[in-house]
Order: C-alpha cells, then sequence, then structure tokens
C-alpha cells in the first residue's frame, strides 16, 4: 500500500495547475455621473458657448487599467480591473455634462465638429487621475479658457482629493467621480468670472 502522501501529491499538481490557469475575473467601470454640487445651477447670464476640448493625458493613464499609487514613487496599472471606454472620453463627456449641469443657460458642447463664433474652449491636462496608498482618490492638473482668437483668458491648476471611504475598486471609482466633480466646481467658478 502506497503512503497517502504519494496519493495527493498527483492531486495537490492538478488543483495548483487549474488555480494557475484561470483567468480572474474582469471587472470593467465607468465613471458615475455628476454627484451633485453645492455649487450647481448657479444661473449664468451669458450666452457664450463653451466648447470642451478632449484632455490631455499624462502617459501613464492613457491605458485600460485603472491606476493606483502604492507609495510616494510606485504605481500600479490594474490587470483586471479596467475602465469601460478610454479615461479621455470619459473625462470628456464627464466634464461636458458637469458643467451643463453648473452652467444653465450656457451652452456646453464638445469642441470636435463644433465651432461657433465667440465661443470660449476649456483645454484640461490631466496629471494624475488614480487611487493614493493614503486612502484617497485624487485629480489633478491644470485647465485654461481659450477666447474665440486663441488668447488664453483663464487659467488654474487643480488638485482635487476625495476619501474612499470603503476598500475595493467600486469605492475608488466613486471617489474618483467625486473629485471630477469637484474639478467642474473650480472650472465653473473660473468660466463664471470670464463671463462676468
Amino acid at each position: 500500500m502506497r503512503p497517502i502522501w504519494k496519493l495527493s501529491l498527483p492531486l495537490l499538481a492538478l488543483w495548483l495547475g487549474g488555480c494557475a490557469s484561470s483567468t480572474p475575473t474582469t471587472n470593467r467601470y465607468l465613471l458615475p455621473a455628476d454627484a451633485g454640487s453645492t455649487d450647481a445651477r448657479v444661473p449664468t447670464a451669458s450666452t457664450t458657448t463653451l466648447l470642451i476640448s478632449s484632455p490631455r493625458m499624462a502617459d501613464f493613464l492613457s491605458n485600460d487599467g485603472i491606476v493606483l499609487q502604492l507609495d510616494d514613487l510606485t504605481l500600479n496599472e490594474a490587470n483586471s480591473n479596467l475602465w469601460a471606454a478610454p479615461l479621455s472620453q470619459q473625462l470628456e463627456r464627464g466634464m461636458r455634462d458637469r458643467l451643463a449641469q453648473r452652467l444653465p443657460g450656457q451652452k456646453v458642447l464638445l469642441a470636435r465638429g463644433n465651432s461657433p463664433q465667440d465661443a470660449l474652449t476649456l483645454e484640461i491636462s490631466v496629471d494624475r487621475f488614480q487611487g493614493h496608498y493614503a486612502g484617497y482618490a485624487i485629480a489633478s492638473g491644470q485647465w485654461l479658457l481659450r477666447d474665440d482668437q486663441g488668447t488664453v483668458v483663464s487659467y488654474a491648476p487643480f488638485n482635487a482629493q476625495v476619501d474612499l471611504g470603503n476598500d475595493g475598486y467600486p469605492a475608488l471609482v466613486r471617489a474618483l467621480g467625486r473629485s471630477w466633480d469637484q474639478v467642474a466646481d473650480d472650472i465653473a467658478a473660473g468660466v463664471r468670472t470670464t463671463n462676468s
């Protein structure tokens, strides 16, 4: 009779092989819609069109994986927690929708295919849009407004941080959405100042 441990070795090898060959579940995420703001729906008297350009993204944000900063130096792109659509498109459309809510009465359009007279154009550079090891989501970069002649009429950096509240990628994506809400608050205030 063979010892029991010799019989279990082939079973253990099969089990380990099965674990190694199984692929992890892939989760895909969309940024949530505008969660609202105390600054939302402030009337504007301007009839100027606001065009939203596609954001310029830091290279490490151009991939599908959601980015998490693991320490002061290390960034990790998730392999199985991915954006459902390119992040730049989600941020562009999300900003259009958020600004339309915050600037009622002002026409807010995507810049592609639109070039009305006397329009302002919003350009956004995103340096960071990621989770942070200290337990928050961060969106940072800069925005600027150009008039129809291409002259910069307003500019500001942004750095929005939102606590995650819970662990996991769904909590991170929700917090990233709220950080984009805060960026929209700042930009809407800048647009109002420019229009006044």
